[in-house]
């Protein structure tokens, strides 16, 4: 596959998983495990998306997002 179609399936796949990730964590409905699993794969994706595309300051805010995301999983577990 070429950069173009890795970087819309990074972008694309990693942006539903953000929104989903949202909507279980602000429900406050017992799903923040799972919220905050996707919240780590929707950052993994995306930066994969900055890698891909040289976006150094995006792969810098997930970085933050991956670490959120792991504390968030240590605290619910």
């Amino acid at each position: 596959m070429d950069k173009n179609k890795w970087t819309k399936i990074f972008e694309f796949t990693g942006s539903g998983l953000a929104i989903v990730y949202s909507l279980l964590i602000a429900s406050n409905t017992g799903n923040e495990i799972l919220g905050f699993l996707l919240l780590l794969i929707s950052a993994l994706l995306f930066a994969g998306w900055a890698v891909i595309d040289r976006r150094w300051a995006f792969l810098a805010l997930q970085f933050f997002y991956i670490i959120s995301a792991i504390i968030g999983l240590i605290r619910w577990s």
